[in-house]
């Protein structure tokens, strides 16, 4: 996860999850954009783990406002979609996560150009910096609206 928040009581860059790696806080961080990235396969994960983080980090996006995530779950070393991205996948089209996402694009769908990219470029227009890697269709990384 990268560090696009601020700590309220010290100032300092923090990640979105956990206390503050400076002064130790423990209050909601303050986003600097309502977008954030969220790679579920750093440190490679099994895939129920990494379903523990989304979970986990889109209940935290959700108490400090944040309206769309990109997620990184990878494609998989074998060519065919790895354990992540299919756990991911799975949650999300049986509505795992209908409580706080309200719509998602797999990347491999998204390819820049077409029809799906303009639609959600329309929907949430601060994406457009963040899809510059939906260029051919990626299909390591998912798109959430919250």
């Amino acid at each position: 996860m990268t560090h696009s928040f601020e700590c309220p009581e010290c100032g300092n860059s923090r990640g979105m999850l956990g206390e503050c790696r400076q002064c130790g806080s423990e209050v909601l961080p303050l986003p600097h954009s309502d977008t954030v990235v969220m790679n579920l396969k750093f440190d490679s994960p099994s895939a129920e783990e990494a379903l523990d983080r989304l979970t986990i980090g889109l209940r935290r996006a959700s108490e400090i406002g944040i309206k769309a995530m990109i997620l990184i779950h990878g494609y998989g070393a074998s060519g065919e979609g790895g354990k992540i991205k299919w756990a991911v996948h799975d949650a999300l089209d049986n509505n795992y996560f209908s409580d706080r996402v309200d719509e998602y694009h797999f990347g491999e769908l998204t390819a820049f150009g077409s029809d799906a990219y303009h639609a959600l470029l329309r929907r949430r227009p601060g994406l457009k910096a963040y899809l510059k890697h939906f260029k051919e269709g990626n299909a390591g990384m998912t798109v959430l609206i919250l």
